[in-house]
């Protein structure tokens, strides 16, 4: 098991954590029973980082955890995000609505949370994108509140730009920033990764597998059947042309002598000590099968080669569909 510390001054953590989002239907069916036994196996392993948010499927998959960590409680890390409102369309049905930074609503939603989740603290509390109508500072000081109650131990941001976190970072040390990173996602190299290096910033890095196309498990549009159907790099044309590039990264991954998953998510963790990753998994196998990245010791040629295959830049098509691109660098 590898351990890293979250931050300059955060808290020893797993440097692979447990993506939970999936496991309440995020990414299709998700059986509940088979859920929890995952997030026990990936205890049992010592891999502490449970990330979940209260808007999963509207608190639900805070109560599964629940179930999951009960007389586990100082086994597990939880790392939760909050601020997205969800709201009902036109048909009736719960989708993405509009962000909350705003102090009233971060005093009452925390109180939910432990509520759902049974426990009297939360370790990470993470905004999870900018709410651009309410100065982060007062966000900021709302969280700063919650850590002076005792109710949360570290505070983190998520999506927030270089500027934001600036800003953010006067009010209360900020112990994460949990952010899209990955060989396909790597727009935070430019501004926002220097800036949380300089800040003492840990990074926990979400999707280092691409939503599962890093996988190399799926061949065509047609087998990709859930929400992930509606990002840009998974459609038509742009799906084609990043399949290309992971079937080069499967020769390296056989060559290695590891999956394409493990490469992927190796990758991540090579470049820097600093940074953490939470692979989203719902299934046993599958969180034995990225925690066994640890053990994929990468080398300078084989970095050089992987950035030869997949330079920043090169993935074609957004991360997110356009409506919910405005969110993102808040």
């Amino acid at each position: 098991m590898m351990n890293r510390k979250l931050g300059t001054n955060g808290p020893l953590v797993s440097a692979i954590g447990l993506g939970c989002m999936g496991m309440s239907g995020a990414y299709g069916q998700s059986d509940e029973k088979e859920a929890i036994a995952t997030i026990e196996r990936a205890l049992e392993l010592g891999h502490n980082f449970l990330d979940t948010a209260d808007y999963y499927a509207v608190g639900q998959n805070e109560e599964l955890i629940s179930h999951a960590i009960n007389n586990k409680r100082d086994k597990a890390f939880l790392s939760v995000k909050t601020g997205q409102l969800y709201t009902a369309g036109p048909n009736g049905a719960m989708g993405p609505g509009p962000v909350s930074g705003h102090p009233d609503y971060l005093h009452n939603a925390v109180f939910y949370s432990l509520r759902r989740l049974k426990t009297d603290y939360i370790d990470l509390y993470t905004q999870a994108r900018v709410d651009p109508k309410v100065p982060i500072e007062e966000t900021m000081g709302a969280l700063s509140d919650l850590v002076q109650k005792g109710v949360i131990r570290y505070i983190g941001l998520s999506e927030a730009s270089a500027e934001s976190i600036r800003k953010a970072a006067t009010v209360h040390p900020i112990t994460a920033l949990q952010i899209e990173y990955s060989l396909w996602s790597r727009d935070i190299e430019a501004e926002v990764l220097p800036t949380i290096r300089e800040l003492g910033i840990g990074l926990v890095a979400y999707a280092p597998l691409s939503r599962g196309f890093l996988s190399g498990e799926f061949k065509k549009p047609e087998d990709i059947k859930d929400s992930r159907v509606n990002m840009p790099r998974y459609q038509g044309e742009n799906f084609y042309k990043n399949l290309s590039l992971v079937e080069k990264i499967k020769t390296l991954a056989t060559e290695k002598g590891c999956t394409p998953a493990q490469l992927a998510i190796a990758w991540v963790l090579a470049q820097g000590d600093d940074i953490i990753t939470i692979p989203g998994s719902k299934r046993i196998k599958h969180v034995e099968e990225n925690i066994a990245s640890e053990q994929v010791k990468l080398t300078g040629e084989d970095l050089q080669s992987i950035e030869a295959i997949m330079p920043a830049g090169i993935v074609s098509g957004t991360r997110y569909p356009e409506r919910f691109m405005n969110a993102l660098n808040g």
